[in-house]
């Protein structure tokens, strides 16, 4: 994971996600977090640590994106402060009001499409569930799906950035595919 991190930030990606598995020890994620957020931070970049707040806080992350049954947008203010970056996933419409009228920094939108990274329990919700999102106030990171080819009708759907796991691994090389996702986006 630290490697791919480093060849993502290499490539000029500027915002990372650490997600763990769920049975990874504490003490490994703190130490990989803590890894990422130097690598990051050495280049102008941000750590987000999936669902542990803890994690980010004794790491130094930018912020702690949480799932809908993780613990809430409030509980984990709480833990990390007014500062930090605080992202939610949402999946219907009612849960993307539920966010965007509550204290996340923003607010991701899937599975767009559909997506063998993590069974979310969500059929594919499209780009309308995008729009229905965007330009309502906070940032929507569209996620589920996502590849070079449907990033830019991802973005002109609304979305303010894209979460990339699986097309990033094509070919087996980040950097030169994070680089081609930022030309794409920026043509």
């Amino acid at each position: 994971p630290a490697a791919l991190a480093e060849a993502c930030l290499a490539g000029g990606g500027r915002l990372l996600q650490l997600r763990a598995r769920k049975d990874e020890s504490s003490a490994a994620i703190l130490h990989l977090a803590e890894r990422l957020v130097a690598a990051a931070h050495r280049v102008g970049a941000r750590v987000i640590v999936n669902d542990r707040a803890d994690i980010a806080c004794l790491a130094d992350a930018d912020g702690v994106h949480v799932g809908q049954s993780d613990l809430d947008v409030a509980a984990v203010r709480a833990i990390v402060g007014p500062d930090r970056i605080v992202g939610v996933s949402t999946h219907d419409r009612a849960q993307i009001d539920d966010a965007l009228a509550g204290d996340a920094t923003y607010v991701a939108v899937g599975p767009v499409f559909l997506t063998a990274t993590k069974d979310t329990g969500y059929t594919p919700r499209g780009l309308d569930l995008v729009r229905s999102a965007a330009h309502r106030g906070k940032p929507v990171v569209a996620i589920g799906g996502i590849t070079l080819d449907r990033a830019a009708a991802v973005v002109a759907a609304g979305a303010s950035a894209v979460a990339v796991i699986s097309d990033i691994l094509v070919g087996r090389h980040a950097e030169a595919r994070v680089r081609a996702f930022l030309d794409r986006l920026s043509a």
